[in-house]
């Protein structure tokens, strides 16, 4: 079955929704003791979080990047999620979803989430013809994030190792059997419709 253009794929429950970030031991290493953001998790600053685990793992380079040593998997309530969804922009400015590029660009000013639709990766992070979503937070919805919607922070830096080690060995089957198991997630088609754009 061929996949959609752009789609919302995450590994989710009922009532939450699994979402990656990378960071450096000083704050991931916190973060995962205490199951909540740090004090120096600065809250007044955008942070993007990303449903796709081979995204991030495109992004952090398997855990590899400087300051990004530490990848963490945050569960956070669907209600949080949706609620970001529903209340954000297109990074980027789209003919025909948005009047023109100054409407786009009050629309940005003041919503309080971003959003960029950027390609899925495979297991050798390279990039596929459809595309997924990353979500940036900003003002109100960092500090909602951090304090009410995340209710558990995971360390999976080692399995991002342990996988990467497995296509490095050319052993993608196995590679493929450790990857969270990431589904279409439901959300209403009308509050996607805001945001049916492309970088």
């Amino acid at each position: 079955m061929e996949e959609p253009q752009r789609r919302i794929r995450a590994a989710h429950s009922e009532s939450t929704i699994t979402v990656y970030q990378a960071y450096s031991p000083e704050i991931g290493g916190p973060a995962v003791r205490d199951g909540r953001f740090p004090g120096a998790w600065k809250r007044d600053r955008m942070t993007w979080i990303k449903p796709s685990f081979l995204w991030m793992m495109y992004r952090c380079g398997w855990g590899a990047k400087a300051g990004q040593e530490t990848v963490l998997a945050v569960e956070i309530s669907r209600a949080g999620f949706d609620w970001a969804v529903r209340n954000a922009c297109l990074s980027s400015y789209t003919r025909g979803v948005h009047p023109d590029r100054a409407a786009w660009q009050r629309q940005l000013k003041h919503a309080p989430t971003r959003v960029q639709w950027d390609p899925e990766r495979d297991l050798r992070l390279r990039p596929l013809p459809y595309r997924s979503l990353q979500l940036g937070l900003s003002g109100e919805a960092a500090r909602r994030y951090a304090d009410e919607w995340t209710l558990a922070i995971r360390d999976v830096t080692p399995l991002a190792h342990e996988i990467h080690a497995l296509v490095n060995a050319g052993d993608l089957t196995s590679a493929a059997r450790l990857l969270p198991e990431e589904r279409p997630y439901p959300v209403d088609e009308e509050a996607l419709a805001h945001l049916d754009g492309t970088r």
